[in-house]
């Protein structure tokens, strides 16, 4: 399948996930769908370090549900979100175009092949248009400090955070959940600075943005805290990549 035909296929998806109400049953799923045998090698590797069936039976996903998988680079939670899901739901999955490599198409078409409940929507999150209440579950895993980051080099435009926020939190059903997961960094200092220094953000500045623009924060984890992480080294350094102390937020959105 081609690009544009997965990009349009995300399109009509989204209006089409605001329309249907799937029941909201615990997923016996995500083991299962973590386990499954078909996964490219290189994500059953990333495993042990994220261990997703706890995470995402901590963000509480619900079978049936509608998802927005934000920048999920290769889809490596995309593709098991679709899988424990079921059939009743649908991963839209949003990557900006300069990220589309050749390599990167010929992943998605392969990935969207193999769980058809995902779709590929290329789109940067600085001009993310999404319909109304048309969400469940939004994933932010290791991406919400590109919101300070800016890039000539990759053609990433400077982004204003609160304009972002106010953009998911209406895309998000009532009762729906933002889950963020990140790399922790020592509070202080000038957010945008240390994003492009490190790669990481300061914990309390994620959730006054979120707090602010009407989410509550629900409940936090320690499951891939790292005390030996001293916060000095930038993400993508060997010693410390894959290994970093992160920080889980579940974020709901308010019934009323």
């Amino acid at each position: 399948m081609k690009l544009h035909h997965l990009v349009a296929l995300a399109l009509f998806a989204v209006p089409a996930a605001a329309a249907v109400e799937p029941p909201m049953s615990a997923p016996p799923g995500i083991a299962a769908a973590v386990a499954m045998r078909d996964r490219p090698a290189e994500m059953v590797a990333l495993d042990a370090s994220r261990k997703p069936v706890e995470l995402l039976k901590f963000l509480g996903l619900k079978r049936g549900s509608s998802v927005l998988d934000v920048m999920p680079g290769q889809g490596y939670y995309s593709e098991i979100i679709g899988n424990a899901i079921g059939s009743h739901g649908r991963v839209v999955a949003m990557e900006p175009p300069p990220f589309m490599t050749d390599k990167g198409k010929a992943n998605w078409a392969a990935l969207t092949t193999r769980v058809p409940n995902v779709s590929l929507l290329v789109m940067g999150p600085q001009s993310a248009a999404l319909a109304p209440r048309s969400f469940d579950f939004v994933l932010m895993h290791l991406v919400y400090h590109d919101t300070y980051w800016e890039s000539a080099q990759y053609k990433f435009a400077r982004m204003d955070p609160d304009a972002y926020l106010a953009t998911i939190f209406a895309a998000t059903r009532p009762g729906g959940i933002v889950g963020v997961i990140e790399a922790a960094a020592n509070p202080g200092g000038d957010t945008r600075a240390v994003v492009d220094k490190l790669h990481r953000i300061d914990p309390a500045v994620v959730k006054a943005d979120f707090e602010r623009a009407g989410f509550v924060l629900e409940a936090t984890s320690p499951m891939l805290a790292n005390p030996a992480d001293d916060h000095s080294l930038l993400v993508f350094d060997p010693a410390i990549r894959g290994k970093t102390d992160r920080f889980v937020f579940k974020f709901r959105r308010p019934l009323k």
